[in-house]
């Protein structure tokens, strides 16, 4: 197997957004009333060369997210863009020789806007994504919550990702998402309440591509929770349980903001045991 980081443009949030600031409501709002905006991130989405056909993990950003919607707060004060069409995931794969019917399944490890974006260039795959995922970031309530379904295909009708009963290390269910069981997904709530990432398991290390389960592989061992995590408790045991996942296994963490993903990736360098222990410590 094979494993491209397609970078997909790049973004700039509040610094409260990427290290929650407080707790309840007060980190929540956070976002919007910090005045301190990160360094610009990039944001990936990446490719799974597999026997199976190529799985797309998240389909990154477009350029219509440079006009959001103004009437939303959060898109008016807390997040910016930066990209362009020859930055798009259908372009991005094409460079690296594959072509839009090449991607057999899209998975998507939560749906918002930098993340379900590039679905338009992939009409022909199929898409799995959480069903109480598909249920938050639908309708008027979506729009609310800060998802954008109103700019999903017209024909988006995505399969429902939903697990079996089979452990994946100390992740109690999990689903296997090729014949060889190779590619996993495994259930990471917090940032959303369904949010999914996708295990890629190969002889000498499992590729962990974990969407926004964690900003970055330092907030990942440093047990930081984000500004903008739904569901703080919930958010906390996903980290402790990706850290012990690391504690048993060697990891490669892959998050879609954190700028040394691809390098993370080529170098196959793994996350420290001793600093995902001393991460599980200060949850437990």
């Amino acid at each position: 197997m094979k494993i491209h980081a397609l970078q997909t443009g790049r973004v700039q949030v509040k610094c409260a957004q990427l290290i929650g600031q407080g707790h309840g409501l007060k980190r929540r709002l956070g976002p919007l009333t910090d005045t301190v905006w990160s360094d610009w991130l990039p944001t990936y989405a990446f490719a799974v060369e597999h026997a199976d056909g190529v799985i797309l993990i998240d389909t990154g950003s477009n350029a219509g997210l440079t006009n959001l919607p103004r009437w939303h707060p959060y898109f008016r004060l807390a997040v910016r863009f930066d990209i362009d069409r020859e930055q798009e995931v259908g372009v991005q794969l094409g460079r690296i020789g594959i072509a839009p019917r090449d991607v057999k399944k899209v998975v998507l490890t939560h749906m918002h806007i930098d993340h379900d974006s590039g679905l338009k260039d992939l009409p022909h795959s199929e898409v799995f994504a959480s069903p109480g995922e598909v249920k938050c970031a639908s309708g008027f309530a979506g729009q609310i919550r800060g998802y954008l379904p109103q700019r999903w295909p017209a024909d988006f009708d995505p399969k429902p990702l939903l697990f079996d009963d089979e452990a994946f290390g100390p992740f109690a269910r999990s689903r296997r998402l090729t014949r060889d069981g190779s590619v996993i997904a495994i259930p990471t709530p917090g940032h959303t309440a369904h949010h999914i990432s996708i295990a890629v398991v190969d002889e000498a290390a499992t590729v962990l591509i974990a969407g926004d389960a964690s900003y970055t592989e330092a907030n990942l061992q440093a047990g930081v929770i984000d500004g903008v995590a739904e569901a703080e408790a919930q958010a906390a045991l996903t980290l402790k349980q990706l850290s012990a996942l690391a504690a048993e296994r060697p990891i490669v963490f892959l998050p879609t903001h954190d700028p040394d993903s691809p390098e993370r990736l080529t170098m196959q360098r793994t996350v420290s045991t001793s600093l995902t222990t001393a991460g599980a410590q200060a949850h437990g």
